[in-house]
Protein backbone atom coordinates (compact mmCIF):
# COMPACT_ATOMS: atom_id res chain seq x y z
CA UNK A 1 0.00 0.00 0.00
CA UNK A 2 2.37 2.70 0.74
CA UNK A 3 4.66 1.53 -2.60
CA UNK A 4 1.34 2.62 -4.40
CA UNK A 5 0.86 5.79 -2.51
CA UNK A 6 4.66 6.44 -3.42
CA UNK A 7 4.49 5.90 -6.37
CA UNK A 8 0.85 7.95 -7.15
CA UNK A 9 2.64 11.55 -7.37
CA UNK A 10 4.89 10.66 -10.99
CA UNK A 11 1.63 10.92 -12.86
CA UNK A 12 0.41 13.93 -11.16
CA UNK A 13 3.64 15.46 -11.69
CA UNK A 14 4.30 14.83 -15.37
CA UNK A 15 0.47 16.13 -15.91
CA UNK A 16 1.22 19.81 -14.00
CA UNK A 17 4.78 19.64 -15.99
CA UNK A 18 2.81 19.39 -19.05
CA UNK A 19 0.55 21.91 -17.97
CA UNK A 20 3.01 24.60 -17.18
CA UNK A 21 5.45 23.87 -20.32
CA UNK A 22 1.71 24.34 -22.30
CA UNK A 23 1.25 27.82 -20.45
CA UNK A 24 4.67 29.34 -20.93
CA UNK A 25 4.68 28.16 -24.30
CA UNK A 26 1.18 29.72 -25.18
CA UNK A 27 2.41 32.87 -23.58
CA UNK A 28 5.64 32.75 -25.41
CA UNK A 29 3.72 32.56 -28.87
CA UNK A 30 1.33 34.96 -27.49
CA UNK A 31 4.30 37.72 -26.53
CA UNK A 32 5.87 37.18 -29.73
CA UNK A 33 2.99 37.32 -32.04
CA UNK A 34 1.95 40.72 -30.56
CA UNK A 35 5.37 42.25 -30.80
CA UNK A 36 5.35 41.03 -34.45
CA UNK A 37 2.31 43.19 -35.10
CA UNK A 38 3.50 46.30 -33.35
CA UNK A 39 6.94 46.25 -35.58
CA UNK A 40 6.13 44.50 -38.65
CA UNK A 41 2.77 43.89 -39.35
CA UNK A 42 3.56 40.31 -40.22
CA UNK A 43 4.96 37.11 -39.19
CA UNK A 44 8.24 37.46 -36.72
CA UNK A 45 11.26 36.98 -39.16
CA UNK A 46 13.61 34.18 -36.83
CA UNK A 47 17.19 34.01 -37.77
CA UNK A 48 18.72 30.64 -37.33
CA UNK A 49 21.00 31.89 -35.05
CA UNK A 50 18.87 33.56 -32.45
CA UNK A 51 16.42 29.95 -32.83
CA UNK A 52 19.88 28.20 -31.57
CA UNK A 53 20.66 30.63 -28.95
CA UNK A 54 17.02 30.73 -27.48
CA UNK A 55 17.51 26.55 -28.14
CA UNK A 56 20.71 26.52 -25.66
CA UNK A 57 19.30 28.60 -23.28
CA UNK A 58 15.60 26.13 -23.10
CA UNK A 59 18.11 23.45 -22.23
CA UNK A 60 19.75 25.28 -19.97
CA UNK A 61 16.89 26.42 -17.90
CA UNK A 62 16.21 23.04 -18.46
CA UNK A 63 18.97 21.74 -16.53
CA UNK A 64 18.72 23.79 -13.83
CA UNK A 65 15.22 23.00 -12.96
CA UNK A 66 16.17 19.17 -13.05
CA UNK A 67 19.22 19.65 -10.47
CA UNK A 68 16.45 21.07 -7.89
CA UNK A 69 15.67 17.36 -7.74
CA UNK A 70 18.96 16.16 -6.42
CA UNK A 71 18.69 18.80 -3.45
Amino acid sequence: MAQQENNNWKPKFLVMGALVGAAVGLATAYFMTRTAEENSAGPPQIQTLDALKAGVNIVGVMRGIAAIAKR
